[in-house]
């Protein structure tokens, strides 16, 4: 038997295959491909992820935390005796801005206390009256009974549909919907009971606990593991592999595995195939995402490294120009003339 990559290849090399056969081996071979490329789109994300952890996110929390501390020194500003009335409204403006961002963005709560002091500070813009807008999105000066009644509504609703999942749940079910379930549930008990002969055959051979020698003892117990943890994701190429790799079968076994066992095992390949599958796509489609792309591809991940570099370079600037505007805004007569500024 041929190895690759250390993986035992299960394939049935028949010269005339059956049309189970060839689906056999395409499931087979479709899965090893994308286990492989699943694994190293894996390794992707976690590179992406170390990077983003150990050099971006300290500088975003730096540079938050740096922001807070500008929000307290115009809380501080505040209430000092030389700051306008024009010049309180204009830093309870960013006061509210800045410390919402920070609350709801950096979780730091520790601004809270502040933020509840200037948000029911009179926003810029009249109204009427008639229709203003609060902030839980309801208007004031509309009818409290439409709300209600719309609620009312919402329940009534969901009372109908309530019942008639009951009354379909109490529906005698027809010869034909009594057949068709009991046709799924004998697929499924062969499906389980062909995975199992699998399982239970490894387990005959490499369960420890009656094994004199520690040596063997302390093999048979790892085999035993990934044995069970193939068992547990009902891995039958798993289980395959490892019955090929400790001569549990042998090629001539896998070319006379009968039609009824291949179509069962076949089954499971496909779930399997399906599952890695879905898994792939999602992970593509979270890589494009963080690297800013439609799709994710090899350059992808070159094109990211650009642009986080330039982000990191960028937010040290940012970093250090607030640091600056820290040390100079905290002088009243400089912070009051940058605010002449603030629109």
């Amino acid at each position: 038997m041929s190895l690759q990559t250390q993986r035992h290849l299960v394939r049935i090399e028949n010269e005339s295959l059956s049309k189970s056969q060839k689906e056999f081996n395409r499931l087979t071979q479709k899965i090893e491909q994308r286990s492989v490329e699943l694994n190293d789109l894996r390794a992707i994300y976690q590179q992406i992820q170390q990077r983003v952890q150990a050099d971006y996110h300290p500088l975003i929390d730096q540079y938050g935390r740096l922001q807070a501390d500008l929000v307290r020194l115009f809380d501080r500003a505040y209430t000092h005796e030389d700051i306008t009335k024009i010049e309180r409204k204009k830093l309870a403006d960013l006061i509210r801005t800045m410390a919402f961002d920070l609350i709801s963005v950096h979780e730091i709560d520790s601004l809270k206390p502040i933020y509840d002091k200037y948000k029911t500070e009179e926003f810029d813009g009249g109204t009427d009256g008639s229709d203003e807008q609060v902030p839980n999105g309801k208007r004031i000066g509309t009818d409290p009974d439409e709300e209600h009644s719309e609620m009312t509504y919402e329940q009534e609703l969901e009372a109908a549909e309530a019942e008639r999942q009951r009354q379909r749940a109490n529906k005698p079910k027809s010869a034909k919907q009594l057949e068709r379930e009991a046709k799924k549930q004998a697929d499924v008990q062969k499906t389980t009971k062909a995975v199992r002969t699998l399982y239970m055959d490894l387990v005959k051979a490499f369960h420890p606990d009656r094994e004199p020698d520690e040596a063997e003892k302390v093999r048979k117990t790892e085999i035993m593991h990934r044995v069970i943890a193939a068992y547990e994701k009902s891995d039958v190429l798993a289980l395959f592999r490892l019955q090929l790799e400790f001569e549990r079968i042998d090629q001539t076994h896998l070319e006379a595995l009968a039609e009824d066992q291949l179509k069962y095992y076949n089954k499971i390949l496909r779930q399997q195939a399906q599952e890695l599958d879905d898994e792939f796509l999602a992970l593509q489609k979270e890589l494009a995402t963080i690297t800013g792309k439609a799709t994710f591809t090899a350059s992808s991940l070159v094109g990211f490294e650009i642009s986080l570099n330039t982000d990191i370079a960028q937010l040290k600037r940012d970093i250090k120009q607030l640091k600056s505007d820290l040390k100079m805004l905290a002088n009243m007569d400089i912070l009051k003339q940058w605010l002449k500024s603030y629109r």
